[in-house]
Order: C-alpha cells, then structure tokens, then sequence
C-alpha cells in the first residue's frame, strides 16, 4: 500500500512491483512521458507499510 506519485498525493493505492525489468522501448518512454509529464515524486519513508512477496 503507498500513495499516488502525484497531486493531491492520496492513501491507499495497492501499488505492485515487478520482480523481473520489463524492457521498452524509446518510442514508449516517450509517449508515457507525454501522457504522464509529471508521474513521479521522491522515494518516500515506508511509514509502517509492509511490502510482501506475492508468490
């Protein structure tokens, strides 16, 4: 569980994280780049959230 990466910045997004890279390419970091110019913010303390190991 985290928040989102941007404005208003709200609670409880279940967010999943790859084991593996996934590879893309140029043309695709650019267009997520467009429809998302502002998707990120720093990495934020963990604040008591878990992070499990889906198996």
């Amino acid at each position: 569980m985290g928040s989102l990466t941007t404005p208003p910045c709200s609670e409880n997004v279940l967010w999943l994280v790859l084991k593996q890279p996934v590879s893309i390419s140029r043309a695709q970091i650019r267009l997520f780049t467009q429809l998302y110019p502002n998707n990120a913010r720093p990495v934020q303390p963990l604040n008591g959230r878990t992070v499990r190991d889906a198996q």
